[in-house]
């Protein structure tokens, strides 16, 4: 089987278990890892922070954004001309529907640097490999900034032993699941990333 037909599959297989999760168990679930993140020291440390809207039973964020926007410069992907461009969220009202029909951020102004991603993906592993949507949005993005910090974020079901790689797909630095902290070397936690 080709490493395309391998993605494919497992982006198959990752679509129906979403499905089988009803509403209220991925709401209850996303908060739990969003706790794991917020407990990091990493992310208190960062003031510019790339964030996403979820789709499609990835991690939801939506209060997550809200929470935090008077606190840190929250920074939200625009899709232009082929690639990531990250703006600042400037409320819901300051919204509109993009590319796939995700909420992105009106902007006038330049596009900002993030500190810090949190990266969403259809699949991970425990070599910190992610699988996205086939786009390679977040990789071109991420290829061109090799020490910016990205954080994963997955629902335990998302996890799998080993994903299919190519070379062009990017590592992420940590993974955070309802149940534990993904880094190098170890399935706990790097000394990198303090929860407290």
């Amino acid at each position: 089987m080709t490493l395309r037909n391998s993605k494919r599959l497992l982006r198959e297989e990752m679509a129906l278990l979403r499905k089988g999760q009803a509403a209220d168990t991925l709401h209850g679930l996303s908060q739990q890892i969003l706790d794991r993140l917020e407990r990091l020291d990493l992310f208190r440390r960062s003031s510019r922070i790339a964030l996403y809207h979820a789709i499609g039973g990835e991690v939801q964020t939506a209060l997550f954004i809200d929470k935090w926007q008077g606190e840190k410069r929250i920074l939200l992907p625009v899709i232009e001309t082929g690639g990531l461009h990250f703006f600042p969220y400037g409320g819901k009202e300051n919204l509109k529907p993009g590319a796939y029909g995700i909420p992105e951020p009106l902007h006038g102004g330049a596009e900002e640097e993030p500190e810090l991603i949190i990266v969403p993906g259809v699949a991970f592993d425990r070599s910190l490999n992610r699988m996205g949507r086939g786009k390679g949005y977040y990789d071109r993005f991420l290829q061109r900034r090799p020490t910016l910090p990205r954080i994963g974020l997955c629902f335990a079901f998302q996890l799998v032993e080993h994903l299919p790689v190519e070379p062009f797909d990017v590592k992420m630095d940590l993974i955070i699941t309802e149940h534990e902290l993904i880094a190098p070397g170890s399935p706990g936690l790097h000394p990198s990333y303090p929860t407290k």
